[in-house]
């Protein structure tokens, strides 16, 4: 085991940064999955009556997929300021700004991706039953979004303060 450098860069900072990685993909993907689950509950469900309406209704499943894209990109940015061993400087107020980072985004990814799947799930059967519902449904799914965009908004700049 490597002996810590220094009391600001102890040994054990990367794990905590890499723990910010685990947050982002994992809470991200959960929320992600969620969001596309239920969703895909409703879709198959219109798709036994109207099947005519099947692709615009795909529309929830897209916005799921696209939380979990977001922390991809999380994930892969926190990673990419980690060195391997031999030069690491990683100290802890990075791996605490990692760790910031990856549940920012893994937690506002569950939050979105739950309200994606609720609204989805229900403005699909919704639509189904009265076609002007749609553009309703579109709009509270982007406003389901964005709060996914968000938590990747402040994970950018909490991982530009740690890079900076």
């Amino acid at each position: 085991m490597a002996e810590a450098t220094s009391e600001l860069a102890p040994s054990f900072a990367p794990f905590i940064g890499m723990a910010g990685v685990a947050a982002a993909m994992i809470f991200g993907c959960i929320g992600a999955a969620y969001g596309t689950a239920k969703s895909g509950i409703g879709i198959a469900g219109v798709g036994t009556f109207r099947s005519d309406l099947i692709m615009k209704s795909l529309i929830p499943v897209v916005m799921s997929g696209i939380i979990a894209v977001y922390a991809l990109v999380v994930a892969v940015l926190i990673s990419s300021n980690m060195k391997p061993p031999p030069k690491l400087e990683y100290g802890l107020f990075n791996a605490f700004m990692h760790l910031g980072c990856g549940l920012s985004v893994g937690l506002t990814g569950i939050a979105a991706g739950y309200t994606i799947g609720q609204v989805g799930d229900t403005g699909v059967r919704a639509y189904m039953q009265q076609s002007r519902i749609f553009v309703g449904m579109v709009l509270i799914l982007i406003f389901g979004e964005v709060l996914g965009l968000y938590g990747l908004i402040v994970a950018l700049i909490l991982n530009t303060a740690a890079s900076g």
